[in-house]
Parts: C-alpha cells; structure tokens; sequence
C-alpha cells in the first residue's frame, strides 16, 4: 500500500449513509473534525453532483469524488489523499445505478463503495431487483478488482448478514435486509475474496448502525441492524487492526437514522 509521507502509521477508514447530506453536514464536520478518518464513503447524499458541499469538506482536509442524484440516492468518497474515480454505477446492459455505486484508487487502495437497493418487500419487483444487483455486482468484481490485491468494499448493503447483526433474529427473519435470498446473495460475493472486518474484531452481538426512525426510542432501547459494513479483500484483511461503531453522529442533533462504522488497518504486514 502506498502512503503520503505525512500519513499516521495506520489507516482509518469508516462508512457513513447520511441520509441527505446536507441535512446533515454540521452532523458529518464535527465528526470529521473529532475523527479525522483517512478514507470515508458516504451514501444516500441526495444531492445532484452540481449541489454536492464539496468546499466545506475540501476545506476540511478532504478530496472529494461523487455520483448523485436529486432527492435520493447518491454516493461519495472522501479521501486525505488524491482520487482517481475508477467507476461511477454499472457498465453493463442494466440500469447504470450511477448515484448507487462508485469505484476509485485513493491512497494505495481501491475503494468500491456501494448503496445498495433496499428492495421494499420479499414479493415485490424491487426486492427481485435487489438481489439481481448483486449479481451485477459479483460480475463486476470478477472483471475490475482482485482479491489478491489491497481493496475495500464499504457501504449501506441493506442487509444484516448473520443473526448476531439484528436485535431480533427470530422475530425479523424473512423481512428485507434479514432475508434468507439476501443473505445468500450476500454470502456467495463474500466467497469471492471478501472479510467482514468488523466481525473479524467484534464476535458479539449489539453492534449496530441502523436504528429505524418509525420505532420510537430504537436507539436506546437497542432495536438495531449492522447493515453498513466495511469489508476487505484477505490481503488488506491481515493488516487490520481493529474495528468499531461509532454511535455519536446517531446521538447528535437531527442525526441520521445510520451512524458510522470504522476500520483500522497497519501500513504494513502484521508482524514486521
């Protein structure tokens, strides 16, 4: 991995789904102040690219490379370092999702940030194009990104992966993002190369980054899902160090119904 020269000796890197940034931007300085995190992706920014706050977080030490979309939607990256933008949504026969996905090479790294669909209900086309999009996506990585090779996969993934991830696995089993499809729709892409770094740290349940606005009380009386996740090819894995929720944000004013997930990595090879 290459570093600039100023840079700690770790790298840290979080995922952030904003839900509309500009609502929440004194919620996102503060916590880039007080966090300073090297590589950051947001989601659902819902901001066309000509309204997106650029100036306030260049000014804050970032670089800043998105795809969005008015009202909805909407993905970025922040970086200390320079961006080179890989890929904004898909390249295929499908829809392009452009504000959904975006692929860029910032600090040693290749960073894929994705929001992906919710899917609304188990019957609905919505959720059928949910699951499609990851296999869309499984034939992206195995075109642009190698799994022996230093990458990121950060993001809202609208799906808890395993029942340690949601406060109620019996009681949510089978409703959109703890859906058995889903699960292994999201499975078979880990099998590719993947590590869910947060688990590879945090074994035990009531770790979450998603509270729903609609259930009164959610975030203090625990009723959480993990569904925002920063997972990691196994080269750039072996170098992490830990793994954390950040619930601040989601305490703060006018918060975000996500708080943001974060990830350290060592700049070199465990052991040396």
């Amino acid at each position: 991995m290459q570093f600039p020269e100023k840079a700690r000796a770790s790298l840290q890197v979080a995922s952030f789904n904003v839900n509309g940034i500009r609502a929440r931007m004194p919620v996102l300085l503060e916590w880039l102040q007080r966090t300073q995190p090297d590589i950051l992706a947001l989601q659902e920014t819902k901001v066309p690219d000509t309204e997106f706050p650029a100036g306030p977080l260049e000014e804050a030490g970032y670089g800043c490379a998105f795809c969005g979309e008015k009202g909805f939607n909407g993905v970025a990256v922040l970086s200390k370092g320079p961006i080179e933008i890989l890929q904004e949504g898909f390249q295929d026969a499908g829809p392009a999702d452009r504000g959904r996905l975006l692929m860029v090479s910032t600090m040693g790294l290749t960073v894929l940030n994705t929001y992906v669909p919710q899917g609304t209900a188990p019957d609905s086309e919505r959720f059928l194009y949910k699951i499609q999009w990851f296999r869309r996506l499984s034939s992206l990585m195995g075109r642009s990104l190698n799994p022996e090779e230093p990458a990121l996969w950060l993001g809202d993934f609208n799906v808890a992966p395993e029942p340690v991830d949601v406060y109620d696995p019996q009681g949510l089993e089978g409703e959109v993002g703890f859906h058995p499809r889903e699960r292994a729709a999201l499975e078979e892409l880990r099998a590719w190369g993947w590590v869910d770094v947060f688990r590879l740290h945090v074994k035990e349940g009531g770790h979450y980054t998603f509270w729903d606005y609609r259930l009164r009380g959610a975030l203090s009386r625990g009723l959480g899902w993990r569904v925002d996740h920063i997972w990691a090819t196994k080269f750039l894995a072996a170098r992490s160090l830990r793994a954390w929720i950040d619930l601040g944000p989601r305490r703060a004013e006018r918060p975000s119904d996500h708080t943001p997930i974060l990830a350290e990595f060592s700049r070199t090879a465990q052991g040396k």
